[in-house]
Protein backbone atom coordinates (compact mmCIF):
# COMPACT_ATOMS: atom_id res chain seq x y z
CA UNK A 1 0.00 0.00 0.00
CA UNK A 2 2.89 2.72 0.60
CA UNK A 3 5.00 1.67 -2.54
CA UNK A 4 1.73 1.80 -4.20
CA UNK A 5 0.48 5.37 -3.37
CA UNK A 6 4.29 6.64 -2.88
CA UNK A 7 5.03 5.82 -6.40
CA UNK A 8 1.70 6.99 -7.61
CA UNK A 9 2.49 10.67 -5.75
CA UNK A 10 6.00 11.00 -6.92
CA UNK A 11 6.79 9.40 -10.17
CA UNK A 12 3.09 8.69 -12.46
CA UNK A 13 1.87 12.00 -14.05
CA UNK A 14 -2.32 12.18 -13.93
CA UNK A 15 -2.78 10.90 -17.62
CA UNK A 16 -0.65 7.45 -16.68
CA UNK A 17 -2.20 6.93 -13.56
CA UNK A 18 -5.64 4.85 -14.34
CA UNK A 19 -3.15 2.33 -15.99
CA UNK A 20 -0.46 2.17 -13.52
CA UNK A 21 -3.52 1.35 -10.84
CA UNK A 22 -4.47 -1.39 -13.01
CA UNK A 23 -1.29 -2.87 -13.74
CA UNK A 24 0.05 -2.49 -10.18
CA UNK A 25 -3.18 -3.86 -8.78
CA UNK A 26 -2.65 -6.95 -11.07
CA UNK A 27 0.92 -7.55 -10.30
CA UNK A 28 -0.44 -7.36 -6.82
CA UNK A 29 -2.87 -10.00 -6.72
CA UNK A 30 -0.65 -12.55 -8.35
CA UNK A 31 0.25 -14.06 -5.50
CA UNK A 32 -2.94 -14.52 -3.40
CA UNK A 33 -4.76 -15.84 -6.73
CA UNK A 34 -2.78 -18.29 -7.16
CA UNK A 35 -2.14 -19.37 -3.92
CA UNK A 36 -5.88 -19.59 -3.56
CA UNK A 37 -5.06 -22.88 -6.08
CA UNK A 38 -1.89 -23.60 -4.83
CA UNK A 39 -2.53 -26.99 -3.50
CA UNK A 40 -4.95 -28.07 -6.38
CA UNK A 41 -4.43 -29.50 -10.12
CA UNK A 42 -3.91 -26.10 -11.66
CA UNK A 43 -3.33 -25.60 -15.58
CA UNK A 44 0.02 -25.17 -17.42
CA UNK A 45 -0.87 -21.36 -17.61
CA UNK A 46 -1.67 -20.55 -13.84
CA UNK A 47 0.98 -22.74 -13.41
CA UNK A 48 3.58 -20.51 -14.92
CA UNK A 49 1.61 -17.55 -13.24
CA UNK A 50 1.99 -19.45 -9.60
CA UNK A 51 5.93 -19.50 -10.72
CA UNK A 52 6.01 -16.23 -11.92
CA UNK A 53 4.60 -15.08 -8.52
CA UNK A 54 7.27 -16.39 -6.16
CA UNK A 55 9.56 -13.65 -7.78
CA UNK A 56 7.41 -10.69 -7.43
CA UNK A 57 7.04 -11.08 -3.72
CA UNK A 58 10.60 -10.25 -3.38
CA UNK A 59 10.81 -7.43 -5.83
CA UNK A 60 7.97 -5.91 -4.23
CA UNK A 61 9.96 -6.08 -0.82
CA UNK A 62 13.17 -4.23 -2.72
CA UNK A 63 11.12 -1.98 -4.33
CA UNK A 64 9.95 -1.11 -1.15
CA UNK A 65 13.53 -0.69 0.51
CA UNK A 66 14.02 1.73 -2.62
CA UNK A 67 11.33 3.59 -1.93
CA UNK A 68 11.92 4.04 1.79
CA UNK A 69 16.02 5.20 0.74
CA UNK A 70 14.32 7.66 -1.71
CA UNK A 71 12.16 9.09 0.70
CA UNK A 72 14.74 9.00 3.11
CA UNK A 73 16.87 11.29 0.50
CA UNK A 74 14.08 13.37 -0.26
CA UNK A 75 13.82 14.10 4.23
CA UNK A 76 17.58 14.66 4.21
CA UNK A 77 17.07 16.63 0.94
CA UNK A 78 14.85 19.18 2.58
CA UNK A 79 17.53 19.99 5.07
CA UNK A 80 20.65 20.73 2.17
CA UNK A 81 18.28 21.42 -0.53
CA UNK A 82 20.59 19.48 -2.73
CA UNK A 83 18.24 18.80 -5.90
CA UNK A 84 15.76 21.47 -6.45
CA UNK A 85 12.01 20.84 -6.31
CA UNK A 86 11.98 21.73 -10.29
CA UNK A 87 14.78 18.65 -11.18
CA UNK A 88 12.78 16.41 -9.25
CA UNK A 89 9.70 17.60 -11.00
CA UNK A 90 11.00 16.83 -14.21
CA UNK A 91 9.83 13.85 -16.34
CA UNK A 92 13.57 12.73 -17.08
CA UNK A 93 14.69 12.74 -13.12
CA UNK A 94 11.47 10.64 -12.57
CA UNK A 95 11.88 8.14 -14.91
CA UNK A 96 15.73 7.60 -14.23
CA UNK A 97 14.81 7.59 -10.57
CA UNK A 98 12.13 4.98 -10.92
CA UNK A 99 13.70 3.12 -13.65
CA UNK A 100 17.12 2.55 -10.86
CA UNK A 101 15.10 1.68 -8.52
CA UNK A 102 13.05 -1.24 -10.77
CA UNK A 103 16.17 -2.13 -12.51
CA UNK A 104 17.96 -2.28 -8.58
CA UNK A 105 15.26 -4.10 -7.28
CA UNK A 106 15.47 -6.84 -10.33
CA UNK A 107 19.29 -7.64 -10.00
CA UNK A 108 18.59 -8.55 -6.70
CA UNK A 109 16.06 -11.05 -7.17
CA UNK A 110 18.26 -12.61 -10.12
CA UNK A 111 20.89 -12.32 -7.49
CA UNK A 112 18.74 -14.29 -5.18
CA UNK A 113 17.77 -16.57 -7.83
CA UNK A 114 21.58 -17.71 -8.32
CA UNK A 115 22.32 -17.95 -4.83
CA UNK A 116 19.79 -19.73 -4.26
CA UNK A 117 20.70 -22.28 -7.03
CA UNK A 118 24.44 -22.82 -6.36
CA UNK A 119 24.96 -25.15 -3.37
CA UNK A 120 27.98 -24.27 -1.52
CA UNK A 121 29.65 -26.65 1.68
CA UNK A 122 30.55 -24.71 4.80
CA UNK A 123 33.50 -26.42 6.43
CA UNK A 124 34.33 -26.48 9.88
CA UNK A 125 36.93 -28.81 12.58
CA UNK A 126 36.03 -29.29 16.28
CA UNK A 127 37.64 -31.87 18.98
CA UNK A 128 35.33 -33.44 21.23
CA UNK A 129 36.33 -35.88 24.05
CA UNK A 130 36.61 -39.45 23.07
CA UNK A 131 36.05 -41.10 25.76
CA UNK A 132 35.76 -44.93 25.09
CA UNK A 133 34.80 -44.04 21.19
CA UNK A 134 36.45 -47.15 18.90
CA UNK A 135 36.97 -44.24 16.34
CA UNK A 136 39.21 -41.10 16.29
CA UNK A 137 37.81 -38.78 13.48
CA UNK A 138 34.09 -38.78 12.41
CA UNK A 139 33.23 -36.87 8.88
CA UNK A 140 29.55 -35.21 9.25
CA UNK A 141 26.99 -33.62 6.67
CA UNK A 142 24.29 -32.15 7.43
CA UNK A 143 21.22 -30.83 5.92
CA UNK A 144 18.27 -28.88 6.76
CA UNK A 145 15.12 -27.26 5.00
CA UNK A 146 15.12 -28.90 1.63
CA UNK A 147 10.86 -28.35 1.92
CA UNK A 148 10.48 -30.51 -1.07
CA UNK A 149 7.73 -30.04 -3.29
CA UNK A 150 6.12 -29.38 -6.66
CA UNK A 151 8.69 -26.70 -7.64
CA UNK A 152 11.85 -29.00 -6.73
CA UNK A 153 14.46 -29.49 -10.00
CA UNK A 154 15.36 -33.46 -10.18
CA UNK A 155 18.34 -31.42 -10.71
CA UNK A 156 18.84 -29.30 -7.71
CA UNK A 157 18.89 -32.49 -5.95
CA UNK A 158 21.18 -34.37 -7.78
CA UNK A 159 23.48 -31.14 -7.74
CA UNK A 160 23.10 -31.95 -4.17
CA UNK A 161 23.93 -35.71 -3.81
CA UNK A 162 27.36 -35.44 -5.71
CA UNK A 163 28.48 -32.90 -4.11
CA UNK A 164 27.53 -34.50 -0.47
CA UNK A 165 29.14 -37.83 -2.52
CA UNK A 166 32.40 -36.17 -2.95
CA UNK A 167 32.92 -35.10 0.47
CA UNK A 168 33.07 -39.04 1.48
CA UNK A 169 30.78 -38.20 4.72
CA UNK A 170 30.45 -40.86 7.51
CA UNK A 171 26.78 -40.29 8.20
CA UNK A 172 24.46 -38.04 6.51
CA UNK A 173 22.15 -36.08 8.99
CA UNK A 174 18.81 -34.68 7.83
CA UNK A 175 17.59 -31.36 10.05
CA UNK A 176 13.93 -31.37 9.55
CA UNK A 177 11.59 -29.54 6.69
CA UNK A 178 12.56 -31.81 4.87
CA UNK A 179 9.25 -32.20 2.63
CA UNK A 180 6.45 -31.01 1.96
CA UNK A 181 2.69 -32.35 1.59
CA UNK A 182 1.55 -35.74 0.27
CA UNK A 183 2.86 -35.41 -3.35
CA UNK A 184 3.44 -38.47 -4.92
CA UNK A 185 4.50 -37.03 -8.34
CA UNK A 186 6.94 -38.64 -10.45
CA UNK A 187 9.73 -35.72 -9.58
CA UNK A 188 9.49 -36.77 -6.02
CA UNK A 189 9.58 -40.90 -6.86
CA UNK A 190 12.83 -39.85 -8.59
CA UNK A 191 14.16 -37.88 -5.95
CA UNK A 192 13.41 -40.68 -3.20
CA UNK A 193 15.21 -43.15 -5.21
CA UNK A 194 18.53 -40.28 -5.66
CA UNK A 195 18.49 -40.24 -1.58
CA UNK A 196 19.30 -43.17 -1.21
CA UNK A 197 22.27 -43.04 -3.70
CA UNK A 198 24.46 -40.97 -0.75
CA UNK A 199 26.83 -43.13 -0.26
CA UNK A 200 28.18 -43.31 3.68
CA UNK A 201 29.83 -45.38 6.21
CA UNK A 202 27.10 -45.18 8.88
CA UNK A 203 24.23 -44.37 7.02
CA UNK A 204 21.62 -41.75 7.17
CA UNK A 205 19.54 -40.05 10.06
CA UNK A 206 17.05 -37.34 10.45
CA UNK A 207 14.73 -35.40 12.67
CA UNK A 208 10.81 -34.16 11.53
CA UNK A 209 10.90 -30.21 11.61
CA UNK A 210 7.03 -28.20 11.77
CA UNK A 211 6.79 -28.48 8.12
CA UNK A 212 6.43 -32.04 8.36
CA UNK A 213 3.52 -31.79 11.00
CA UNK A 214 1.94 -29.20 8.95
CA UNK A 215 1.65 -31.08 6.02
CA UNK A 216 0.86 -34.32 7.51
CA UNK A 217 4.00 -36.12 7.24
CA UNK A 218 5.06 -36.95 10.72
CA UNK A 219 4.43 -40.37 10.25
CA UNK A 220 7.28 -40.77 8.38
CA UNK A 221 6.71 -42.41 5.33
CA UNK A 222 8.69 -40.49 2.86
CA UNK A 223 12.02 -41.18 5.06
CA UNK A 224 11.45 -44.67 5.23
CA UNK A 225 11.10 -44.75 1.50
CA UNK A 226 14.65 -42.58 0.86
CA UNK A 227 16.42 -44.61 3.36
CA UNK A 228 16.63 -41.98 6.15
CA UNK A 229 16.06 -43.11 9.92
CA UNK A 230 13.84 -41.03 12.01
CA UNK A 231 14.91 -40.08 15.09
CA UNK A 232 11.71 -39.34 17.52
CA UNK A 233 12.98 -38.07 20.93
CA UNK A 234 15.40 -41.34 20.64
CA UNK A 235 18.81 -42.06 21.56
CA UNK A 236 20.81 -44.56 19.33
CA UNK A 237 24.37 -46.07 19.71
CA UNK A 238 26.04 -46.18 16.49
CA UNK A 239 28.91 -48.87 16.13
CA UNK A 240 30.36 -48.64 19.58
CA UNK A 241 31.52 -45.33 18.26
CA UNK A 242 29.22 -42.36 19.23
CA UNK A 243 25.52 -41.55 20.09
CA UNK A 244 23.06 -39.86 17.95
CA UNK A 245 20.10 -38.29 19.52
CA UNK A 246 17.12 -36.56 17.71
CA UNK A 247 13.86 -34.51 19.13
CA UNK A 248 10.49 -34.06 18.37
CA UNK A 249 10.24 -30.58 16.86
CA UNK A 250 8.10 -28.14 19.26
CA UNK A 251 4.54 -28.60 17.60
CA UNK A 252 4.80 -32.33 18.58
CA UNK A 253 2.80 -32.76 21.15
CA UNK A 254 4.49 -35.82 22.50
CA UNK A 255 8.33 -33.81 22.49
CA UNK A 256 10.08 -35.01 25.90
CA UNK A 257 11.26 -32.05 27.97
CA UNK A 258 15.43 -31.96 28.03
CA UNK A 259 15.35 -33.68 31.54
CA UNK A 260 13.18 -36.68 30.73
CA UNK A 261 15.18 -37.35 27.42
CA UNK A 262 18.45 -37.16 29.33
CA UNK A 263 17.28 -38.06 33.29
CA UNK A 264 19.99 -40.76 34.00
CA UNK A 265 21.69 -40.33 30.56
CA UNK A 266 26.05 -40.67 31.86
CA UNK A 267 27.30 -41.39 27.82
CA UNK A 268 30.58 -43.09 27.67
CA UNK A 269 31.08 -42.00 23.84
CA UNK A 270 30.73 -38.69 22.00
CA UNK A 271 26.91 -37.91 21.68
CA UNK A 272 25.51 -36.24 18.71
CA UNK A 273 21.87 -34.46 18.96
CA UNK A 274 19.45 -33.38 16.36
CA UNK A 275 17.08 -30.56 17.29
CA UNK A 276 15.05 -29.08 14.30
CA UNK A 277 15.13 -25.08 16.19
CA UNK A 278 18.20 -24.19 17.76
CA UNK A 279 16.23 -23.02 21.15
CA UNK A 280 17.57 -24.16 24.27
CA UNK A 281 20.89 -24.20 23.69
CA UNK A 282 22.29 -22.93 27.18
CA UNK A 283 20.28 -25.61 28.39
CA UNK A 284 21.18 -28.64 25.78
CA UNK A 285 25.16 -26.99 26.92
CA UNK A 286 24.39 -28.11 30.57
CA UNK A 287 24.03 -31.97 29.28
CA UNK A 288 26.34 -34.41 28.30
CA UNK A 289 25.59 -33.26 24.63
CA UNK A 290 28.99 -32.96 22.16
CA UNK A 291 27.35 -31.61 18.94
CA UNK A 292 24.23 -30.19 18.40
CA UNK A 293 23.08 -29.62 14.91
CA UNK A 294 19.59 -27.22 14.03
CA UNK A 295 17.94 -25.56 11.05
CA UNK A 296 14.66 -23.66 11.19
CA UNK A 297 15.96 -20.63 10.46
CA UNK A 298 16.78 -20.16 6.78
CA UNK A 299 19.10 -17.26 8.20
CA UNK A 300 15.97 -15.41 7.01
CA UNK A 301 16.36 -16.05 3.52
CA UNK A 302 15.41 -12.47 2.53
CA UNK A 303 17.51 -9.49 3.44
CA UNK A 304 16.67 -7.99 5.35
CA UNK A 305 14.79 -10.30 7.20
CA UNK A 306 18.00 -12.04 8.74
CA UNK A 307 18.05 -9.08 10.80
CA UNK A 308 14.81 -9.80 12.65
CA UNK A 309 15.79 -13.62 13.06
CA UNK A 310 19.27 -13.04 14.31
CA UNK A 311 17.55 -11.34 17.26
CA UNK A 312 15.10 -13.66 17.66
CA UNK A 313 17.74 -16.48 18.13
CA UNK A 314 21.24 -17.14 20.24
CA UNK A 315 22.34 -18.63 17.02
CA UNK A 316 20.65 -17.83 13.98
CA UNK A 317 23.09 -19.43 11.75
CA UNK A 318 26.91 -20.65 11.59
CA UNK A 319 28.48 -22.10 14.43
CA UNK A 320 29.09 -21.60 18.16
CA UNK A 321 30.70 -23.92 21.21
CA UNK A 322 28.64 -22.99 24.18
CA UNK A 323 30.24 -24.63 28.00
CA UNK A 324 31.12 -28.26 26.06
CA UNK A 325 29.28 -28.11 23.36
CA UNK A 326 29.45 -27.54 19.26
CA UNK A 327 26.43 -25.71 18.14
CA UNK A 328 25.22 -25.89 14.43
CA UNK A 329 23.02 -23.83 12.38
CA UNK A 330 22.47 -24.46 8.77
CA UNK A 331 20.93 -21.97 6.22
CA UNK A 332 19.17 -24.36 4.83
CA UNK A 333 19.92 -26.48 1.63
CA UNK A 334 16.55 -24.78 0.06
CA UNK A 335 14.03 -22.26 1.37
CA UNK A 336 10.54 -22.26 2.12
CA UNK A 337 8.04 -19.74 -0.08
CA UNK A 338 9.73 -17.46 -2.86
CA UNK A 339 12.64 -19.16 -4.95
CA UNK A 340 14.83 -16.15 -3.85
CA UNK A 341 17.95 -16.10 -1.60
CA UNK A 342 19.27 -13.56 -0.52
CA UNK A 343 20.48 -14.19 3.34
CA UNK A 344 22.96 -16.51 3.89
CA UNK A 345 23.72 -19.52 1.29
CA UNK A 346 22.17 -23.30 -0.03
CA UNK A 347 24.59 -24.99 2.00
CA UNK A 348 25.92 -28.07 3.23
CA UNK A 349 27.55 -28.43 6.60
CA UNK A 350 30.37 -30.50 6.65
CA UNK A 351 32.02 -30.72 10.40
CA UNK A 352 35.33 -32.69 10.50
CA UNK A 353 35.04 -34.22 14.25
CA UNK A 354 38.14 -35.28 16.04
CA UNK A 355 37.96 -37.27 19.20
CA UNK A 356 40.84 -36.72 21.23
Amino acid sequence: IYLFFRIKQLFISRKYRLWYIVVYLLLASVFPVTQRFAHHDMSLVLKIISDISGYLLPFFLYMFLCMLLYDLFLLFNLLVGAVSAQLRKSYSFRLYTLSTMIFLSVFIVIAGIINLNFIRVSKYQINVPRKNSSINHLRIAFVADIHIDRNVRLHFIEQFIRKTNTLHPDIMLFGGDIIEGNNDSETIRLIVSALKRINTKYGSYGVLGNHEFYTGQEKGTFFRKAGITLLRDTMIKIDNAFYLGGRYDQHFMQRKNLNEFLKNFSPQLPTIWLDHRPTQLNEVSHFPIDIQFSGHTHNGQLFPINLIIHSMYELSWGYRKIVNTHFFVTSGLRLWGPPVKTAGKSEIMLVDVNFN
